[in-house]
Formats: C-alpha cells, sequence, structure tokens
C-alpha cells in the first residue's frame, strides 16, 4: 500500500463541459500550472484546510489536506479495513449508513470488489484513467453527503465496540478517534463539493 491520494473538489460546469476523455489532463494541467496551479507552492501546506491554486484557475478546483496522513492512501486503506472488523457488531442503522459512505468513498467492500468512480466521469481508457482513486459527480456527491450527515450523529455509538474490536494502538487510523477524525474530514470533502454542486476526484500521482 505505497500508494499517495490527493483529493479534490472540482466545478463540474468547468471540468464537465469537455469530453470526459479530455477531463482528466484538464484538471492535471491546472494543477501542474506554473504560475497557476498547486504545485510546488511557496506557501507550506495546511492539514485540515484547503490548498486553491492562484490565479486563472483560483475558482475551479481546491484539494482537502487530510491531518495525519501525510498524502498516503494508507490512513483510507486501514480505516476500511478497521470497519470490517467492527461493522458486525454495531448497530444496522449506523451500519448500513457507513457501509453506504466507505463503499462510495474508498472501502473496496466484503468482496473486494467496489468501484469508486462514477461511469462517464472520465474515459474508460486506462492509459487515460490512470492514477484514478476516485471520481465522484455531483450527484453521487450530495447522495453520499446526506448519508453522512445522518450517520454522524451516531458516530460515538461505535466507540466501545471499535475499541473492542478494531483498535490497534500505533497503528494507522488504530483509534476510535483517529476513525471518527477521518470520517469527519471526509464529511468536510463531501460538505463542501456538494455545497457547491462539484464533483470529488482522488488521484494518485
Amino acid at each position: 500500500m505505497g500508494l499517495d491520494i490527493n483529493v479534490l473538489i472540482a466545478d463540474w460546469s468547468w471540468l464537465g463541459e469537455v469530453p470526459p476523455r479530455e477531463r482528466l489532463s484538464r484538471l492535471r494541467d491546472a494543477w501542474y500550472a506554473d504560475e497557476t496551479g498547486l504545485w510546488d507552492r511557496d506557501a507550506p501546506e495546511v492539514e485540515g484546510d484547503w490548498s486553491w491554486p492562484r490565479g486563472l484557475y483560483s475558482s475551479f478546483f481546491a484539494i482537502y489536506e487530510f491531518r495525519d496522513t501525510c498524502g498516503s492512501f494508507k490512513a483510507h486503506f486501514w480505516a476500511g479495513h478497521r470497519w470490517e472488523s467492527v461493522r458486525d457488531h454495531v448497530d444496522p442503522l449506523v451500519r448500513a449508513g457507513l457501509d453506504t459512505l466507505l463503499l462510495g468513498l474508498i472501502w473496496n467492500g466484503p468482496d473486494g470488489e467496489a468501484q469508486h468512480t462514477d461511469p462517464g466521469f472520465f474515459c474508460d481508457d486506462p492509459g487515460v484513467f490512470y492514477g484514478v482513486l476516485l471520481a465522484r459527480s455531483p450527484d453521487t456527491v450530495r447522495e453520499l453527503a446526506a448519508v453522512w450527515e445522518r450517520v454522524r450523529p451516531r458516530l460515538g455509538k461505535l466507540r466501545e465496540a471499535f475499541t473492542e474490536h478494531a483498535a490497534e494502538p500505533g497503528g494507522w487510523v488504530g483509534s476510535f478517534d483517529e476513525f471518527a477524525t477521518l470520517l469527519e474530514e471526509w464529511g468536510h470533502v463531501l460538505t463542501e463539493a456538494g455545497r457547491r454542486s462539484w464533483g470529488v476526484v482522488g488521484l494518485s500521482e
């Protein structure tokens, strides 16, 4: 699990106006633009907050900097693994909500076959699609954000079960607080994207 992940929200009116085959390159070109993109910016990254491009692209996309992950996908992978350990021991309503949320974002599911990309978001050609870990349209984002709002008030009920069945002190997302924090951050991403009617993209570079 040496993957990294960069989670972006993107203006669908800007990204969706070009054909699916051109969307990923449009996003990457804007991200890496010498003067106006996000690559090698002088300003330090602020964990738990957004990084916005400058100038031409300043209103089209942003990257969310997750806390305590160093940009690695490991935290997200292990959050899914911890959920597998605890899900059979929680309230069915909470289980159904978190199943939906995590299957939509980062968890591969009990059979390991969950897909985290909406059909037609990007081109299906593997040569063009390379590095995409997550691609959710504004409609899917709104659905997942609504699920999050239903789950969020009940999250604390997982603490006892997580501590008993999933905790691993010192491991990635090894405590309930770390698990809950990561979910809160994903909730923040979904809420912000949903408020703007934007899409959510996860890229590995």
